[in-house]
């Protein structure tokens, strides 16, 4: 069963390589399909099948231009889902923050600090 929620959406059209390096193309601009799918050695079926996906989580959207149909990246779901990560950075950073100074405790603990050790280069 397929996902409604839009942040579900981004971060399942993020888990395949292939759509992330679609989504880095569209950064330069936007591009036709043809022009997405020469990096790949997928078929053009293949590639439809990750652009549809990208488009039904809005992180693109499909114009037709005469014969061709172009892509466009749209980053708004990007930063939603940056948002999302960024709540759990102050999370990460105490704990990075924590261990720094337990490893600055046992440093001070040992006889003679880090000065005694023979690895460290000065």
């Amino acid at each position: 069963m397929q996902s409604t929620d839009p942040l579900s959406q981004t971060f399942a059209a993020l888990a395949d390589p292939t759509r992330r390096a679609i989504l880095v193309r569209l950064r330069e601009g936007s591009a036709s399909v043809g022009e997405l799918a020469e990096p790949f050695t997928l078929s053009l079926p293949a590639i439809s099948k990750h652009l549809k996906v990208l488009e039904r989580a809005g992180l693109i959207t499909r114009t037709r231009e005469a014969q061709w149909r172009r892509c466009t990246l749209e980053a708004a779901p990007l930063k939603d889902a940056a948002g999302w990560i960024d709540r759990y950075r102050a999370f990460w950073e105490d704990r990075f923050d924590g261990l720094a100074a337990y490893l600055d405790t046992l440093s001070a603990e040992t006889p003679g600090g880090s000065d005694d050790d023979p690895n460290r280069n000065g």
